[in-house]
C-alpha cells in the first residue's frame, strides 16, 4: 500500500442508449447490455486485450443464473480475461458505489486501473412460483422414487402455479418508490405544475444534448438503437398537463408518467485509473474523483425514502470544507422531478438541515442553471444500476470541456444515498501548482 494516497482519475465512460422495458431490448439481458456497454468502452480507449485490475458493478433486478453478472460480462468482452469481475447491488446508486470503491483502491495503490459498471433491465425480469410450489419442487428432487415424488403434490392447487412477478415495494413499508414520493412532495408542498415544468426542461435539455452532437462520444449503438426512445423533443407543457396521475389516483396526487423516470433498459461504464496508468497507456485524463459518500436514513419512520442524499452531500462537504456552493455543475438523480425539488428544499430548510443535519444554519440555494445542464434521468431514462455511471461519465465529460468542479447525488431505494465530488483535470492541475 502507498504511503501517500494517490489522486484517482477518470478517463471518461460510455453507455447504451437508454430504452423504455419491453421496447427496443425487450430481447436482450443485463448480461447483454452490460457486455455491450463494457465493450464499447474497450474501443473508446484502446483496451482490447488489456488486463484491467477490476470491473466493479451489476444489476438490481436479477436472475439467480446472473450472480457472477460482472465477471460473465467481462468474459464476454475484449478485455484480458485475467481481469476480475466483481458483482456488486446498491439499488440505484450501484454504479456510483462501485466508482467509490475502485477510486479508494487506487488512491491507496492497491490497483491501478478499474471499470464502474452497471446494468439494468425490467423486460427481462425474473418471474417465480410461489415459495410453496418452489418447496414442492426441492423436494422432488429428494425423492427416490417415482411414487414418492407423486406424494409430493398431494394436496396440489393450480393457484401454486400463478406467477410472482419482482415487487418494487419497499419491504418495510409495502410502498412503491412512487408513493413514498408522493408523501414527499405533500410534506414539502411541491405542486404538479412545478414537476412538470422540470420535466419539460429535462427533455429540453436533453434534446439539445443530442442536437449539439455532445452526447455521440458518450453513446454506444446497441442492437440497432442510436439514442434514447424516452426523450421526446416534442413535449410541451400543454401535453404534461392532460396525463393522468401514476400513484395516487386522488386529487391529491401530483406524480405522473411524464414527472417520473419510466422503467428502463440500458447499461453504462467509466474508466478510473491512477495518473501512472493512464500516462502508460497513453489515456488523457478528463477530471479527477475527489471525493464520496453513502448515507441512509429512517424512511420506515418517515424521514423520506429518497432524502438520505442531502445527509449524504452536507457529510460529503464537510470532509471537503466547501460549501453547496462551491460548485460549477450539479448532477442530481431525477428519479422522480418531485424528489429533485424536495432535495433542493430541504437544502434550503433551516429546521430540516438542523434536525437532520445537524447543522446550526441551512445549506442553500444552487444556481439551477448550473443543475442538471445536459438533462437527466426523466429525459434519458434509469435502468437502476446503471444511472450512476451515466451521471459519472456525463459529469467527468462536462468537466474536460468546461473546467471547474461538479458535485454527484443520487438517491437509492431503502432510504440510501451516494454522493460525489468530481473536479476537472485542468483546475487540479492548477491547484497543485499553487
Amino acid at each position: 500500500m502507498a504511503g501517500t494516497l494517490r489522486r484517482i482519475g477518470i478517463v471518461g465512460g460510455v453507455r447504451t442508449p437508454f430504452c423504455r422495458s419491453n421496447t427496443l431490448y425487450a430481447d436482450l439481458s443485463n448480461l447483454d447490455l452490460m457486455t455491450a456497454a463494457l465493450n464499447g468502452l474497450v474501443d473508446k480507449y484502446r483496451l482490447k486485450g488489456v488486463h484491467i485490475d477490476e470491473v466493479v458493478g451489476g444489476a438490481v433486478v436479477t436472475h439467480s443464473k446472473d450472480f457472477n453478472l460482472t465477471r460473465e460480462a467481462v468474459l464476454g468482452t475484449k478485455l484480458a480475461p485475467s481481469t476480475p469481475g466483481i458483482t456488486l447491488q446498491q439499488a440505484c446508486g450501484t454504479s456510483l458505489q462501485a466508482a467509490a470503491m475502485i477510486g479508494a483502491k487506487i488512491a491507496s495503490g492497491e490497483i491501478e486501473c478499474g471499470i464502474a459498471v452497471g446494468s439494468d433491465t425490467t423486460s427481462d425480469a425474473p418471474i417465480v412460483f410461489s415459495k410453496k410450489f418452489s418447496t414442492r419442487l426441492i423436494q422432488v428432487g429428494q425423492q427416490k422414487t417415482l411414487m414418492d415424488r407423486v406424494r409430493v403434490f398431494k394436496g396440489f392447487s393450480p393457484s401454486e402455479l400463478a406467477p410472482q412477478p419482482p415487487n418494487v415495494a419497499e419491504p418495510r413499508t409495502g410502498l412503491t418508490m412512487g408513493q413514498h414520493c408522493e408523501l414527499m412532495a405533500r410534506e414539502w408542498k411541491i405542486g404538479r405544475q412545478e414537476q412538470d415544468r422540470f420535466a419539460f426542461e429535462s427533455h429540453r435539455k436533453g434534446a439539445e444534448a443530442y442536437r449539439s452532437g455532445y452526447m455521440d462520444d458518450l453513446i454506444v449503438p446497441t442492437a440497432g438503437v442510436f439514442r434514447d426512445n424516452n426523450l421526446r423533443e416534442d413535449m410541451s407543457l400543454d401535453k404534461l398537463a392532460t396525463l393522468k396521475t401514476a400513484f395516487d389516483k386522488s386529487d391529491k396526487g401530483t406524480l405522473t408518467a411524464a414527472n417520473s423516470t419510466p422503467m428502463t433498459d440500458g447499461a453504462a461504464c467509466v474508466l478510473l485509473c491512477s495518473e501512472e496508468w493512464a500516462a502508460k497507456h497513453g489515456l488523457a485524463l478528463q477530471s479527477y474523483l475527489t471525493y464520496s459518500q453513502s448515507s441512509a436514513n429512517n424512511f420506515a419512520a418517515g424521514e423520506g425514502l429518497l432524502m438520505a442524499p442531502t445527509i449524504a452531500v452536507s457529510r460529503m462537504l464537510d470532509r471537503a470544507h466547501l460549501t453547496l456552493q462551491d460548485f460549477d455543475y450539479y448532477e442530481i438523480h431525477e428519479a422522480f422531478a418531485a424528489q429533485v425539488l424536495a432535495t433542493l428544499k430541504a437544502w434550503e430548510d433551516p429546521l430540516y438541515c438542523k434536525t437532520h443535519l445537524g447543522k446550526d444554519a441551512p445549506l442553500g440555494a444552487i444556481d439551477r442553471a448550473k443543475l442538471n445542464v445536459k438533462g437527466s434521468s426523466l429525459a434519458f431514462g434509469h435502468p437502476f444500476a446503471a444511472t450512476g455511471a451515466r451521471v459519472l461519465a456525463n459529469l467527468s465529460k462536462l468537466l474536460s470541456e468546461h473546467g471547474g468542479r461538479g458535485l454527484i447525488s443520487v438517491c437509492t431505494a431503502g432510504g440510501m444515498g451516494v454522493a460525489a465530488i468530481l473536479e476537472s483535470a485542468n483546475r487540479a492541475e492548477a491547484r497543485v501548482a499553487a
